[in-house]
């Protein structure tokens, strides 16, 4: 993983593209705008980004050589985003990666010409992004994540950790097109599972707490974190709530876990992130993004952390454990 010492320079926010950087004889320098939702002290931005550019390399596209990489970080911030979202536009890079769905809606509000990859988004068909996920047709394309019928799985995980389990607060972004439909997804499976199921979103961390403090009043409680940037920037936060009031809690990707999370089920997201720079590459030959399929996600992962259960008195059943790709002790 790149050093945050080493990192710190490739992350500036100044809008100009550096011209000292050096290419091979007549080799032209390809330009990346990197715009995410996530602050980039964020670990979890750290080994996304890392992945990204140790794959660029691997391809032959090195930072500082034949490659000039522009971030703009918004930690969930909306109004920046689309700010932000706007100064990259401005630059005319090459590509531009959009880092979550929060991402790339404003991009593409900005932006119909410059070629957008995306490695993580939800229903990219039902959010207008793209035509189709055979040939998207547009500026856009990249790697989807879980489709909605995946919330039902992430239910059927908090039952199976907490059997006595009737409530389910599910913490999402209604702003973005995943927050609603994997909320929706795990409203309809909960009536054939016992459990009666509520919103909560994420958008204000103080609103945010304060709910999650009144759902934890009553008993047989627990939570869902559906995927989100403000999910993953709340993330310390969200693990704090939940082990205070001893809930069971099922996240969607393995950091939060890792983070001291209770369970995860979800994809492999590095390795999205590296599939992305493949069409980076793509795209710098020559390629168009309409003509680039949205992929599916070929890497899933569940993950338990014994140590929290052990903090909240649950008991991880056997069979679970044997399913598990990951035990943290």
């Amino acid at each position: 993983m790149i050093g945050r010492r080493e990192f710190i320079p490739l992350v500036g926010g100044a809008a100009v593209w550096p011209l000292a950087a050096r290419a091979q004889q007549g080799e032209r320098i390809r330009r990346i705008g990197v715009l995410s939702p996530i602050p980039a002290d964020h670990e979890e931005a750290l080994s996304r980004v890392t992945a990204f550019q140790r794959r660029l390399q691997q391809l032959g596209w090195t930072v500082g050589a034949n490659l000039r990489i522009e971030y703009r970080w918004s930690g969930g911030d909306a109004v920046i985003i689309r700010k932000q979202a706007a100064e990259l536009v401005a630059l005319a890079p090459d590509v531009i990666l959009a880092s979550g769905a929060a991402a790339l809606g404003p991009l593409l509000e900005a932006t119909r010409t410059i070629p957008i990859v995306f490695p993580l988004a939800a229903d990219p068909v039902g959010a207008g992004w793209v035509e189709s996920l055979s040939r998207p047709g547009g500026n856009a394309t990249g790697f989807a994540t879980q489709d909605y019928r995946f919330g039902g799985k992430w239910l059927e995980l908090l039952k199976e950790i907490s059997p006595g389990t009737t409530r389910a607060a599910v913490i999402r972004d209604a702003a973005i097109t995943v927050g609603l439909g994997m909320f929706g997804a795990i409203q309809s499976i909960g009536p054939s599972l016992g459990v009666e199921v509520s919103p909560i979103n994420v958008r204000d961390a103080g609103e945010m707490e304060r709910t999650i403090n009144a759902f934890a009043r009553s008993s047989k409680g627990g939570l869902i974190v559906t995927p989100s940037g403000l999910a993953t920037t709340n993330r310390d936060l969200i693990i704090k709530l939940a082990a205070r009031h001893k809930l069971p809690a099922v996240y969607n990707a393995r950091h939060f876990v890792a983070a001291g999370g209770l369970a995860s089920y979800g994809i492999d997201e590095v390795d999205q992130f590296q599939r992305a720079a493949g069409y980076v590459d793509r795209i710098f030959k020559g390629e168009k993004p309409g003509d680039l399929p949205v992929q599916s996600p070929t890497k899933f992962e569940l993950v338990i952390n014994l140590k929290t259960a052990k903090a909240l008195g649950f008991e991880i059943p056997p069979t679970l454990l044997a399913r598990a790709d990951e035990v943290i002790e």
